[in-house]
């Protein structure tokens, strides 16, 4: 199969992935092997390449937004058939043990695993799978559509409801990209006003049609206090102006598994009042399937850029340089 492997962390501009040849992989016990029609490009990939998420293995394929039907089944395998279409997220395994596990908290299992970190993800024509992971996909929804709901799709919808806004109520976003133009969506839907703060032209214009109620740059504040925020952008400058923007009692979501160094903060000025700051860097099962059941209903569309596999590295400079409006999505197959 062809795929690409992250050899050398480095920025994107001095080309960390190589894009090679490799032996099809083998599903073991419980697993099923793949063939991916699309895999959408996270932000998280991008980290991965550039040394931002360290690696936790060598020569990993990223990609954990994996779209693709089932075509071997491993032995003890009996969740899906040969033929199924399927999709593969963020959260690879869990212990299913822990604390954490028990009570329904397995995003935070200190032995989880994540695919296209801990394990081999979709920059490939071919994955491997724990089945008990993995989604079976709604029909009518597009290879190209599904992939960015399962990870931009899913932290969005973990973080809004982290956010905790109260019906009819005020929700800020703080860079507006793949995940943040799904979210604008389930909220508008659900009856929450959105503003929006982004740097980018094209991300404002399209936050403005997707129903933001105000939308302007990161210099400018929301005409009104919001009563929860999510920060999209990877960015902990942002988190100070984030808190100031909140109302009494609001809630911070910082949505990412990276985000820079945060400055200074004062009681007085970003805290009182009840406000609170909190992350959300990994899903649930639960939230995916919820996620999955509720955009069809809700009318949820990705805007999408498309790439073939082997223009991954090229997908990955354009998001590194915000040229992406929306998801971009790499086309592997079918």
């Amino acid at each position: 199969m062809q795929a690409w492997q992250v050899v050398r962390p480095a920025p994107i501009d001095e080309q960390p992935l190589e894009f090679i040849q490799l032996t099809d992989p083998e599903p073991g016990p419980g697993q099923v092997r793949i063939r991916v029609l699309a895999s959408g490009v996270c932000r998280t990939d991008l980290h991965l390449a550039e040394g931002d998420l360290p690696p936790r293995r060598p020569r990993t394929i990223p990609g954990h937004e994996i779209v693709g039907v089932v075509d071997a089944t491993g032995p003890g395998s009996h969740r899906f058939q040969n033929g199924d279409r399927v999709g593969v997220a963020w959260l690879a395994s869990t212990c299913g043990a822990c604390r954490f596990c028990r009570r329904g908290q397995e995003n935070l299992c200190p032995d989880a695993q994540f695919t296209g970190w801990d394990r081999d993800g979709g920059y490939a024509e071919l994955v491997v799978a724990d089945e008990r992971y993995i989604y079976r996909l709604p029909d009518g929804l597009s290879d190209e559509q599904a992939a960015p709901l399962l990870c931009a799709g899913i932290i969005g919808y973990r973080a809004l409801k982290a956010a905790h806004v109260p019906p009819g109520g005020r929700l800020g976003m703080f860079g507006f990209g793949a995940s943040a133009h799904l979210t604008a969506q389930l909220a508008v839907a659900l009856g929450t006003e959105v503003y929006v703060s982004t740097r980018s032209a094209e991300a404002r214009a399209l936050a403005d049609s997707l129903g933001a109620v105000w939308v302007g740059r990161p210099e400018d504040r929301p005409p009104h206090p919001l009563d929860g925020v999510i920060l999209f952008a990877p960015a902990g400058t942002l988190v100070p102006q984030c808190l100031e923007a909140l109302d009494s009692g609001g809630t911070v979501v910082i949505a990412g598994i990276h985000l820079s160094d945060l400055p200074p903060l004062t009681y007085r000025e970003h805290l009182f009042g009840e406000r609170s700051v909190r992350s959300v860097t990994a899903n649930t099962r639960t939230d995916g399937e919820e996620l999955l059941r509720l955009v069809p209903r809700l009318g949820v569309v990705a805007t999408t850029t498309p790439y073939p596999l082997h223009e991954a590295d090229a997908a990955l400079r354009d998001l590194a340089h915000d040229r992406v409006v929306g998801a971009a999505v790499l086309r592997v197959s079918g």
